[in-house]
């Protein structure tokens, strides 16, 4: 006699190659399978930065959505790092990651990850947007050239990474350090819930352990708050 084993169908499809959303998802507990989609990035002539990110989560869902499991939701998300409305994206060269750690330096500016949930059986789309003012420290320039030559910022929106072992170009974070990153656990939870998919164990404080962060904010953005 034949054995069939059942197959266990994943809670999310994650519309993101990023290792980081994925390391940040592996907390969570929701199974998930992994399906990178590439669409255009190109802001829009006088997009905003919250428009902006809004839209490509949705697109990168709806992009992914014939690619997941009969019943999984399609999860995207997009970050971007905005000085005042000004979009700063991946650079391009060196030249330019050096140009926009200059322009970030001593200064604030924000950090913004929009999530995307699509069911595509239902067609059902739901939303969320976290937004964290981000106050970077006062780095050398010689701290630039060394972190610009080590590669890092070349795939990095706004040309750093928060978590950046050796450069740590942020100091005095009160908002969420996981929307920083890319993926907002929080904000993820309180968006699953619409779709009957409560938490799964201690999410918030996997989060924390996880970045070594002690997060102000969790509660408020849990009880539905526009916090981040």
């Amino acid at each position: 006699m034949l054995e069939f084993a059942l197959m266990t169908l994943p809670d999310l499809l994650l519309a993101s190659n990023s290792p980081r959303r994925r390391r940040l998802l592996n907390l969570t507990g929701w199974s998930f399978e992994v399906r990178a989609v590439e669409i255009d990035e190109t802001p829009l002539t006088g997009e905003l930065p919250a428009g902006y990110v809004l839209r490509l989560a949705e697109a990168k869902a709806r992009a992914a959505a014939g690619l997941a499991p009969q019943g999984a939701l399609v999860l995207a998300a997009d970050t971007t790092v905005a000085d005042g409305d000004v979009i700063l994206g991946k650079p391009a060269d060196p030249d330019e990651a050096a140009a926009m750690l200059r322009r970030l330096r001593g200064r604030t500016h924000r950090v913004f990850t929009a999530l995307a949930l699509f069911q595509p059986e239902s067609g059902r789309l739901e939303t969320d947007l976290c937004a964290t003012s981000v106050p970077m420290r006062h780095y050398s320039d010689e701290e630039i050239a060394r972190y610009v030559a080590s590669g890092d910022p070349l795939d990095k929106a706004g040309a750093y990474a928060i978590q950046h072992a050796g450069f740590h170009p942020v100091d005095g974070l009160q908002g969420c350090y996981a929307c920083v990153v890319g993926l907002p656990l929080c904000h993820l939870q309180r968006s699953l819930l619409k779709f009957g998919l409560g938490p799964r164990a201690g999410v918030p404080a996997a989060c924390q352990r996880e970045l070594g962060y002690a997060c102000p904010v969790f509660e408020a953005v849990l009880r539905g708050e526009d916090a981040g």
